[in-house]
């Protein structure tokens, strides 16, 4: 069971990928990028693989260019212990009008996020987060991820 949420990650990443980018909104091109991190307790594997199939089919990330940037399992534990139903996903987009524009869409709220509830699939939660700028020390070294406007 567990490689089935890795596959189910992977499919929507691949997805993601595979949809054409739509024309960028000029407001969101010149505000900063940011991260919505969904993190919390699988509660339904099938059900949950079912939700993250219709928000690969429906292709809101790639309308919204929100990508995936992780697999939501660790590789790793450092500190603290976490259930094998734990799961951390990070999605990026190019700002917060872009992240609300998916989480408020009609197709995500009428049409998949009930998916996941009533009884619930997962019990998790949404947060978002301003993206920081590449540090001096780490310019050369890596690039800095920018979205482009068309």
């Amino acid at each position: 069971m567990k490689s089935y949420l890795f596959a189910a990650a992977t499919a929507l990443s691949l997805s993601a990928c595979m949809t054409a980018t739509p024309a960028t909104d000029q407001a969101a091109c010149q505000s900063e990028a940011v991260i919505m991190v969904v993190s919390g307790e699988t509660l339904d594997r099938v059900r949950m693989g079912q939700y993250a199939k219709a928000i690969a089919d429906a292709g809101i990330y790639p309308k919204n260019q929100g990508y995936y940037l992780n697999i939501p399992k660790p590789i790793d534990i450092f500190e603290g212990d976490i259930s094998d139903n734990h799961a951390t996903l990070m999605v990026r987009f190019p700002s917060l009008k872009a992240a609300r524009a998916f989480w408020n869409s009609e197709v995500y709220q009428n049409e998949i996020k009930p998916l996941r509830l009533n009884p619930s699939a997962g019990d998790y939660t949404v947060t978002v987060y301003k993206e920081l700028g590449l540090p001096d020390y780490m310019k050369g070294q890596v690039s800095q991820s920018k979205y482009t406007c068309k």
